[in-house]
């Protein structure tokens, strides 16, 4: 490991937390690399962002940055400006352009054939600013073939039982403008997602002209195949590291 080596800040999506990260993280360790699961709020897309880039401030030297699912988007909106931030790595991710939402991407053609919509159960919640909003879960018994098909379904079911909501509105929220215009980005893509369909995931990433590295895996990729993302998130970090000064 060389003193400037990049941090690794994996940031989880809905329906999931940073423990979803734990073999890569392991990997990534054995490796000799510095790896943080951040917690996303999974609140509002601009605020999630804003809560990152604050995290990102506190670390110092490089980072590759690495979101899965929602965590993309994340991502996407977190690293503008920030010069510590030499690559992004989407796992299964969202990478919205600027003004695009998530739930426009969701209602596009592009996204037929997800078995997420129908999973989906809504819980009405009071904001803390005393409005109303609503709460996104997963149907626990469709979470195993919506989400993580390729996952034990002893462990999936874990993941069903602890799952974190996902707000309503972090999915209506426009995106800002996109990092991956400026920022190398590297995207593994679930060809077993029922999710993200495989052909909505090769349309964002291919828009962002992300190299693309293929996996036969479910949403849950970074836990049936941990050393596929990790393999991945090197491969981003050899090559921002040959193109630094």
């Amino acid at each position: 490991m060389t003193p400037d080596a990049p941090t690794i800040v994996l940031v989880h999506g809905a329906w999931a937390d940073a423990t979803g990260f734990g073999g890569v993280i392991r990997g990534l360790r054995d490796r000799g690399f510095v790896a943080i699961g951040a917690a996303n709020p999974l609140r509002h897309l601009t605020d999630d962002a804003a809560y990152l880039a604050d995290l990102l401030r506190s670390i110092p030297g490089p980072v590759v940055l690495v979101g899965h699912s929602y965590g993309g988007a994340v991502i996407t909106n977190a690293a503008p400006g920030n010069e510590q931030v030499t690559a992004l790595v989407y796992l299964n991710g969202w990478m919205p352009d600027e003004g695009e939402s998530i739930q426009q991407l969701i209602e596009s053609e592009i996204f037929q054939g997800s078995l997420i919509p129908p999973a989906i159960r809504p819980v009405p919640i009071r904001n803390p600013d005393g409005s109303d909003g609503v709460d996104l879960y997963l149907d626990r018994e469709a979470f195993h073939a919506a989400f993580a098909h390729d996952v034990g379904p002893e462990t999936a079911g874990v993941m069903a039982a602890t799952q974190r909501p996902w707000s309503g509105a972090a999915a209506a929220t426009p995106s800002g403008p996109p990092a991956w215009r400026s920022i190398p980005s590297w995207y593994l893509l679930g060809t077993e997602d029922r999710a993200i369909p495989p052909a909505a995931q090769r349309f964002m990433a291919e828009r962002a002209k992300a190299r693309i590295e293929e996996v036969a895996a479910s949403h849950a990729s970074m836990v049936s195949q941990p050393e596929g993302a990790t393999r991945l998130i090197l491969s981003a970090v050899e090559a921002t590291s040959r193109s630094r000064p």
